[in-house]
């Protein structure tokens, strides 16, 4: 294997040249970069990441630390901030944190001994104060899906309270009164904001909340279709329902569906996030959009910024829902009761 000092003697330069060029260093001129370049190629050198990385004090990694690796939401995000991180010549090195304040710390420090240049955190167990602390380390890092205000700036989220309360509207405006929930577990930032956002809009319409068509999920499918159940068993009206989440949405057609319920003339069903399956569902899905590759597009833009100095980035941290109007939900026509 070729060595630096071969590319130096080939190209007539210094061995600092060199290493200005391999460093992409804006003080060499273009005659002595295509010198270099040009001795790298004849004699196939390829650079010793871990030398460059001890000599840079960069390791061009970026860690990313989230919740979990399945279901499209993640899907979605994890695709985005890789793209983004190899367009611009750098890698993401991922763990997951399973919603766990010890595994998400485990995972955190993983990542720092790796000798990450900064960290992408999406993270539930792990508490404002520890994050907080966190911003005081050397290591940059952003926070996605979630706001502390005491490092706003570093955080990139959802205006979760702005889109429950547009999917409750929604539901409010084509005459549904008996209105079910699904959220998503209380202990996440998003479905406690969510679900206060579903509450305004009935407090806006006059319509009491009614516990007994309140069902705390998880996120995930299942938790949908026993949302359902659990309706039933109650024996309550119910003319719609809403979900923090499409998967939960899907499970809550299927479980409406395992009752002989009709979507959507016998009950509506909205979801939230707006994940690439809504489309394909039956009916297709009415729900409401939130931009997570944009959001994480971001926040890789923000450590472009801040930790590698590219120029001309504009940052924006506060992203808005919208309503995607779809076949799932229709105007009320009769109430299921069981």
């Amino acid at each position: 294997m070729a060595t630096i000092y071969e590319v130096s003697a080939l190209a007539g330069v210094s061995l600092s040249s060199v290493s200005r060029v391999l460093n992409d260093h804006e003080h060499v001129s273009e005659k002595t970069k295509k010198k270099v370049m040009a001795a790298m190629a004849e004699l196939e050198y390829r650079p010793n990441p871990v030398a460059r990385s001890l000599a840079s004090s960069r390791s061009d990694s970026i860690g990313v630390l989230v919740s979990e690796l399945h279901g499209p939401f993640f899907g979605d995000m994890l695709s985005s901030i890789e793209l983004a991180l190899r367009n611009a010549g750098k890698h993401a090195v991922i763990t997951a944190g399973h919603s766990d304040e010890e595994s998400e710390k485990k995972g955190l420090d993983f990542l720092i001994d790796r000798n990450c240049d900064a960290l992408i955190l999406l993270v539930d167990a792990m508490s404002d104060d520890d994050l907080i602390k966190l911003s005081r380390n050397k290591t940059p890092f952003v926070i996605l899906n979630r706001n502390i205000p005491e490092i706003r700036e570093n955080c990139f989220y959802l205006d979760n309270e702005l889109g429950g309360y547009l999917a409750a509207k929604h539901l409010i405006e084509l005459g549904h009164k008996d209105i079910a929930y699904i959220s998503g577990p209380l202990s996440k930032q998003d479905s406690t904001e969510r679900l206060t956002g579903h509450k305004r809009a009935l407090i806006e319409a006059k319509i009491p909340f009614n516990k007994a068509l309140f069902y705390e999920g998880d996120y995930l499918t299942q938790s949908g279709r026993d949302g359902i159940s659990n309706f039933i068993e109650n024996k309550v009206l119910f003319t719609a329902v809403a979900c923090a989440n499409d998967e939960m949405a899907s499970g809550a057609m299927r479980g409406a569906r395992d009752n002989s319920i009709n979507i959507p003339s016998d009950c509506s069903i909205i979801g939230f996030d707006n994940a690439y399956f809504t489309e394909y569902l039956f009916p297709q899905l009415s729900t409401i959009n939130n931009p997570i590759k944009a959001m994480a597009k971001m926040s890789t833009e923000w450590i472009l910024k801040n930790v590698y100095k590219q120029k001309d980035l504009e940052i924006k941290n506060l992203f808005s829902p919208e309503l995607i109007k779809r076949e799932s939900v229709v105007k009320v026509i009769t109430g299921i009761k069981q």
